[in-house]
């Protein structure tokens, strides 16, 4: 306890010291400001000043004051901001504020949204499990930056945030946890007690998911949070099942499903992934011996003999042990080889089933022997021509995946064990015809990792075909809109061909199935039969609906059986964006706030998800649930590779908001579900991609890097280096408004009214960078209602970066440092218009770093919306800022401005430039003389000053000159600042250097055997490296006689 105490004084020690270092760094640090405020040639000293700021950034880490701000507390601002940057410092505090005051929540006037409209996104459920993924972090910066944009706008916003339950994916994390904490398995516990562990690590861990969401800044209604199984989305689904089953759009069948044997419940096509074979492969499978391996990847032949004679038929089957659930042959009606055969028989040789010749279409003669086993059980294909040919369906597996009695003689065994029993049986019949490597995939279950098994269950399952009708009608009327228009034609192509949805999962976790079994005192009632099943919102009404069906059976005689399967997760979450508005009561949220304004999802759920939900919404409220749907690309790493715990490579967006080392992303690994073997993987895999662990880079970085990325392309190959990039860019915004902004706009600056646009009095820097932000706001609310997030960004980097802070700040400084009292206040005026409507551009991308600049800034007398930036109005284009004969004026100027660095360059002249520029256009002379020197000095690096000679003045002596067009030319003083001799020496040895190497390759392609022994693409490397040479002297060559003529001037 004494050296616990100790080290605590020593760590308060050393807090005091670092405090007292960074009080007396921002003393240096006001002396200089007032130093550099009170000096005129505070321009000409930029380097020293920008080498100070650099040495400041690195020191800044250990000096930054941790937020102390009470929880939900607005940030104090009056301290003195910090020197750089720093994305914990600015990020926090802000979010609970915001929370606090309500500003997440719809603005409502008498109940009613805002007369500029109303904006509404239901964000997409994440699963309960586990925590959000990169492609999550996309999802809510694409959703919250329009959302927080239409807030700007003026319009009623509603972002509805929730979670769903993930059926498969959550009962098989409680079931592994049940079995590495408690070695018990769900069946040990019983239903109602496994479902109550499932809760209870729901209330444990699921506020994860929440907890990211607050940290990415998304700007969600918590008063509104859903969960896919709270009562009211559970009312929702029940409501829907039994409608739906009372129209008979839900029915039970018995059908093919895809069957996890691992997992013991059907799936659904989302949860199987394809694994590539180009040919034989041995492969594990999860619920079988783990020292065995099990051939894929190849077609087997083996003949059936035909029943009375000598004769073969020779099939061939990439899954041999389906065989003992054969129950036809079937040839192409075409096939003459087959004729006579049709409508005989064949006898299997391990049962002695007669199995029937059959002719069919389907069937391709060209390939193979041209017969096909039929197997309707354990083949989709198969199971349709079974349906055709009405043939016997016999299911020869059990729900674990062991042969049943209908496989004797290999009753009891694994399916793939089966598989090489029956090859030997075959071989030893002399009924093996051959192996062949056959290139396939594999269906594999992505929550096991087992193969798929295509199984007969009886299930529920919804008619799709006439809502899948109205859902591609909605968008052939416009009635809503599918973006990227790559993904409507995938949309049509999808709902043109539908099957029917396989709605049950044989699982624990999730909306029970509203059916009831009619159990009848004395009789055996086929489970089959759709008369002896009813739904009903509680128990008691499908008694009365049991009792209604069968009158004539007393009421004593009947009871009522629930089935035991829940629904598809995808049931639930197809009837999001209405159940969570409280329907199927008609209640105010559902009348403000649906449909929604847009469905912004990955594409590859475009039909699991989205198709349904427009179904389901069309045919049970009436409307479309949304008037748009935008589909982002899918996040992979930075090699093109899917994100996969197995390869090490996901992505947890709070890594890279605080930054992680490698060592700590490694524990991760140790503590998850993977198998051990794949730890080694995935340690290896994050070992090369992130040696150095994930650097800080704060959620505004984040968020717009992954906006930037948005093109409306399929795929993004997120690189972690460009999101610290833009974390610099944060930095830039932080000097510009601060350090540029503040501190060059004074204490006692009091900005303009809002409505007084412009004064009359701006230069013509002031009127080109409005016209400038004129563009950049058109151009941004363009990009953002076109969904193109990536020119958004580009739009606003562009601005602040390239306009605002490389050309206008530099401009500002000489003015701001000057006299004329006229000039100074309309460049701060036109200097705080800019940075204020930079920030509010900016805002609903990088919501932090602007709200904390925004903050800082003094406001306007008459601004209404002063209280936060997500309330301020979002700029937009106006005839006030539109000025472009300010844009050709000023680009005029640049021009001038680019000869004279170019001729400073070309001089090695860095300081104390003398330049002059003389034109024979009155009109830009007059551009020059009025506002050139000022944007000329401030631009060009190294300038003493600039002149503007009258046309005819003779230009001074000792000058080098350069052209800017036909009728201007810039000059530069260079006798007295240049020593010519030392670069004449200097040109002459880069001349001699060149001469030489031009020899050097001459005599080698002057040789007698070039043309022959010379590889064509070499022979044309060394033309255009002699081309370079020869051109590279001509330059030195002019520059040498150029300085030898000034040298004599």
């Amino acid at each position: 306890m004494a050296d616990s105490a100790e080290k605590s004084d020593k760590a308060k020690e050393r807090e005091a010291l670092k405090e007292q270092q960074r009080l007396e760094k921002l003393a240096k640090f006001e002396a200089k400001k007032k130093a550099l405020e009170d000096a005129k040639a505070a321009a000409a000293k930029k380097p020293v000043a920008v080498k100070a700021k650099k040495e400041k950034v690195k020191e800044e880490p250990e000096a930054i004051v941790p937020d102390t701000t009470p929880f939900g507390q607005k940030k104090d601002l009056s301290m003195p901001y910090a020197a750089a940057y720093n994305p914990t410092q600015v990020e926090a505090a802000w979010y609970s504020w915001w929370e606090k005051c309500g500003y997440f929540e719809p603005e409502l006037i008498d109940g009613k949204p805002r007369p500029e409209g109303t904006f509404v996104i239901s964000i997409p459920p994440p699963n309960v499990t586990g925590s959000l993924h990169i492609g999550h972090a996309l999802t809510n910066s694409i959703q919250d930056t329009l959302v927080r944009w239409n807030r700007m706008l003026g319009k009623t916003t509603l972002y509805v945030p929730g979670c769903d339950h993930a059926g498969i994916a959550t009962q098989v994390v409680v079931e592994k946890k049940l079995m590495k904490e408690q070695k018990l398995t769900r069946h040990d516990l019983g239903r109602e007690v496994f479902v109550k562990e499932i809760w209870k690590w729901k209330e444990e861990f699921g506020d994860k998911i929440y907890n990211q969401i607050r940290r990415l800044g998304t700007s969600v209604d918590w008063n509104r949070v859903q969960f896919t199984m709270d009562p009211g989305p559970s009312d929702a689904v029940v409501e829907a099942f039994v409608r739906l089953h009372e129209e008979g759009i839900i029915y039970r069948e018995n059908r093919l499903v895809n069957w996890c044997t691992k997992l013991k419940t059907a799936i659904s096509n989302l949860e199987v992934e394809n694994l590539e074979l180009e040919g034989s492969k041995f492969l594990s499978v999860p619920d079988h011996d783990p020292t065995k391996k099990y051939e894929f990847g190849v077609i087997i032949s083996f003949a059936y003999q035909l029943e009375g004679t000598n004769e073969e038929i020779v099939v061939a089957t990439t899954r041999l042990e389906t065989m003992l659930g054969d129950t036809a042959i079937a040839v192409n009606p075409t096939d003459a080889r087959y004729k006579d055969k049709v409508g005989k028989f064949v006898i299997h040789p391990f049962n002695g089933r007669r199995i029937p010749i059959i002719a069919d279409d389907y069937v391709d003669k060209d390939f193979g022997s041209g017969a096909v086993k039929i197997t309707p059980s354990h083949d989709q294909n198969d199971y349709a021509i079974g349906k055709r040919h009405s043939l016997p369906f016999i299911n020869i597996f059990t729900d674990d995946g062991k042969v049943n009695e209908e496989g004797a003689p290999f009753t009891g065994i694994q399916r793939f064990d089966a598989r090489v029993a029956v090859l030997a049986a075959l071989k030893e019949k002399g009924l093996y015809k051959g192996t062949q490597p056959n290139p396939m995939q594999l269906p594999i279950c992505t929550r096991s990792g087992n193969v798929v098994e295509p199984l007969m269950k009886p299930q529920w399952w919804v008619n799709c075909k006439d809502m899948a009708q109205e859902a591609m009608n909605a968008v052939k009327r416009g009635d809503l809109e599918i973006l990227p228009k790559a993904s409507e034609k995938e949309w049509f192509l999808w709902l043109e061909k539908i099957q029917d949805w396989c709605i049950s999962r044989q699982l624990w976790w999730g909306h029970r199935v509203p059916a009831y079994f009619i159990k009848i005192k004395g009789q055996e009632n086929d489970a089959m039969e759709g008369k002896f099943w009813v739904s009903g919102r509680s128990e008691a009404e499908a008694f009365e609906k049991a009792l209604a069906r069968f009158p004539k059976i007393a009421k004593k005689d009947i009871t009522l059986e629930q089935d035991p399967d829940v629904l598809d997760t995808w049931f639930s979450s197809g009837l999001w964006p209405f159940s969570i508005q409280g329907w199927p009561n008609k209640t105010n949220d559902l009348k403000n706030f649906y449909p929604n304004a847009i469905l912004e999802t990955g594409w590859d759920i475009l039909f699991f998800w989205v198709a349904r939900m427009v179904m389901m919404g069309i045919k049970l409220t009436g409307e479309v649930p949304f008037k748009q749907v935008f589909c982002h690309a899918m996040v992979r790493d930075a090699h093109g590779r899917k994100m996969s715990k197995s390869l090490g490579n996901v992505i947890d967006p709070l890594d890279v908001i605080e930054g992680i080392a490698l060592a700590d992303l490694q524990a991760r690994l140790d503590s998850g579900n993977l198998d051990p073997r794949e730890v080694v993987k995935a340690k290896e895999g994050q070992a090369r991609d992130y040696p150095n662990g994930i650097p800080q880079c704060g959620t505004d970085a984040l968020r717009f890097t992954l906006l930037n990325y948005s093109s409306g392309g399929r795929d993004i190959n997120l690189d972690i280096l460009r999101v610290e990039g833009y974390r610099k860019f944060c930095n830039k915004l932080w000097n510009a408004v601060l350090k540029m902004g503040l501190e060059k706009l004074g204490p006692h600056f009091m900005p303009q009214p809002a409505e007084i646009y412009i004064t009359g009095k701006e230069s013509l820097a002031d009127l080109w960078i409005l016209n400038k932000l004129n563009i950049a706001a058109r151009d941004a609310n363009a990009a953002l209602e076109q969904r193109n997030f990536m020119l958004a960004t580009n739009v606003v980097y562009n601005f602040w970066m390239y306009e605002l802070c490389d050309v206008y700040l530099e401009i500002c400084k000489p003015v701001l440092a000057g006299t004329d009292e006229v000039a100074r206040r309309a460049t701060r005026d036109t200097l705080y218009t800019c940075l204020d409507a930079g920030l509010k551009l900016l805002h609903p991308m990088m919501p932090f770093v602007t709200e904390e600049l925004w903050q800082r800034m003094p406001r306007r007398d008459n601004d209404v919306l002063r209280e936060t930036i997500m309330k301020a109005r979002y700029p937009v284009e106006i005839e006030a800022w539109h000025h472009p004969q300010a844009d050709i004026d000023f680009e005029n100027v640049n021009k001038v401005v680019r000869a004279a660095r170019s001729l400073l360059a070309d001089y090695n002249i860095k300081k104390e430039g003398q330049l002059f520029v003389q034109t024979t256009n009155d009109a830009l002379f007059t551009t020059l003389q009025e506002d050139g020197v000022n944007i000329t000095t401030g631009l060009i690096k190294g300038a003493k000053s600039l002149t503007v000679l009258p046309k005819g003045k003779p230009v001074p002596a000792g000058c080098a000159v350069t052209p800017v067009s036909g009728d201007c030319n810039v000059y530069l003083l260079v006798k007295g600042m240049v020593d010519f001799d030392a670069e004449i020496t200097k040109l002459e040895s880069g001349k001699a250097k060149a001469t030489a190497a031009l020899a050097d390759l001459a005599k080698k392609m002057q040789a007698a055997d070039y043309l022959v022994k010379v590889k064509a693409e070499i022979q044309e490397l060394n033309l255009n490296k002699k081309a370079t040479l020869e051109t590279e002297l001509v330059t030195l060559n002019a520059a040498i006689k150029n300085f030898q003529s000034l040298k004599n001037m």
